[in-house]
C-alpha cells in the first residue's frame, strides 16, 4: 500500500474497507468496519497489514460500550492489566480493562484543580510511548472519544520509523545498539510531580527498552523513544538526556506530526512500537473530556527481540 493512496479490499461479507491517508508520512482514516460485531478473518488481516504499513489508524463513527471496545481488541492481542498507576481505589471505571483518559473522579465530576490524580494526568502532555515503562511494554492503543471539549484536547502523533529514516548517518551509528531505561518516576520528575507513594515507587522501577527497534512485520527500524526514558545505559546522565532530548525534538519535527481533532465515537489505533504521541492543552477545570483507551502488551522486552 502506498502511503500516498488510498487502497480497498472486499471481504467475503462483501464490505469494502478503505484506507485514505492523513498525512505525507503514514497514518490513515479506516472506514466499512462496525466494530460492534467480530471482525472476519479476511478485515482481521486487512487491518493488521494496515497499522503494519501506516502506524496509526482513524475510525470515525465508532459508538462502542467498554466491554464492545474490549473485545474488539483482544481480536489482536492480550490487553495490558494494571492500566493506571495512582490511585487505584479511587478509580471511576469498573472494568480494568479501559484506561481512563478523562479528566472526571468517580462521582463524574471534573477533577480539583489541585487533585493528585490531574497532576499526575498531566504527564499525557509529553511526547511518550504506552508503557514503555513496563518490562514488555505495549503493543497498540486504541482510544476512543466519548465525551470531548469545545476547543483544544487534540492528540498529536509521530511514526518514529520516519525519523529514523531522516536521521544523519553519523547519528544512526551512535544511537543504533544503545539501551535506555524508563520508569513513569522519569516522565513525571519533568513536570515537578513527585507525590509516589512507596507502593508505587516500588512499581515504577526502571526497565530496559532499546532506543532503536526493528519492527517485525515490515523490517523498518524505528527510535523508540518516550518521556518515560531517563537514562542511557554506559551514560552519564546529562549526556543521555540530552541526547534523548534531541532525538526527540528531531522526531517531532511539525512537518513530521499529525494532529487529530476527536470528534464523538472516533476510535484511533496506534502501533507504540513505532509511534509518539501526546495530547494538547485544553480548559481542564472547566469542560469534561472523557476518552477511554484499550492497550495490547507487546509479545515480550524490547531486549528479547530482535534487533
Amino acid at each position: 500500500m502506498s502511503a500516498r493512496s488510498a487502497s480497498t479490499l472486499t471481504t467475503q461479507e462483501d464490505a469494502t474497507l478503505r484506507f485514505t491517508p492523513i498525512n505525507p508520512h503514514f497514518g490513515a482514516r479506516a472506514e466499512g468496519f462496525d466494530l460492534r460485531e467480530p471482525l472476519t478473518p479476511a478485515q482481521i488481516d486487512e487491518l493488521r497489514r494496515a497499522m503494519d504499513h501506516y502506524g496509526v489508524l482513524v475510525l470515525p463513527g465508532q459508538d462502542l460500550t467498554d466491554e464492545e471496545q474490549a473485545r474488539f481488541a483482544q481480536q489482536f492481542g492480550t490487553i495490558e492489566d494494571t492500566p493506571t498507576l495512582v490511585d487505584q481505589e479511587r478509580r471511576r471505571l469498573a472494568n480494568m480493562k479501559i484506561n481512563d483518559i478523562s479528566n472526571l473522579g468517580a462521582d463524574g465530576k471534573i477533577l480539583a484543580a489541585d487533585d493528585r490524580r490531574r497532576m499526575f494526568n498531566l504527564g499525557n502532555m509529553l511526547w511518550h510511548s504506552d508503557s514503555s515503562f513496563k518490562a514488555t511494554p505495549a503493543y497498540w492503543s486504541m482510544l476512543q472519544a466519548r465525551v470531548i471539549p469545545p476547543e483544544g484536547g487534540q492528540t498529536e502523533y509521530v511514526d518514529t520509523r520516519v525519523a529514523w529514516d531522516h536521521l544523519p548517518e553519523a547519528t544512526k551509528a551512535v544511537v543504533r545498539d544503545l539501551v535506555a531505561e524508563h520508569s513513569l518516576i522519569f516522565s513525571r520528575a519533568q513536570l515537578g510531580f513527585d507525590a509516589f507513594s512507596a507502593a508505587e515507587i516500588a512499581r515504577c522501577k526502571p526497565v530496559p527498552q532499546r532506543l532503536v527497534r526493528r519492527q517485525p512485520e515490515t523490517g523498518r527500524l524505528a527510535l523508540y523513544l518516550s518521556a518515560h526514558a531517563g537514562r542511557i545505559q554506559g551514560w552519564e546522565a546529562p549526556e543521555a538526556m540530552m541526547l534523548i532530548r534531541e532525538l526527540t525534538e528531531f522526531a517531532t519535527q511539525r512537518q513530521f506530526v499529525y494532529t487529530h481533532q476527536w470528534s464523538v465515537h472516533d476510535l484511533v489505533i496506534w502501533d507504540n512500537r513505532v509511534t509518539m504521541h501526546r495530547g494538547l492543552r485544553y480548559d481542564d477545570k472547566r469542560y469534561p473530556r472523557d476518552l477511554r483507551r484499550v492497550t495490547l502488551e507487546d509479545v515480550a522486552p524490547t531486549l528479547a527481540q530482535a534487533a
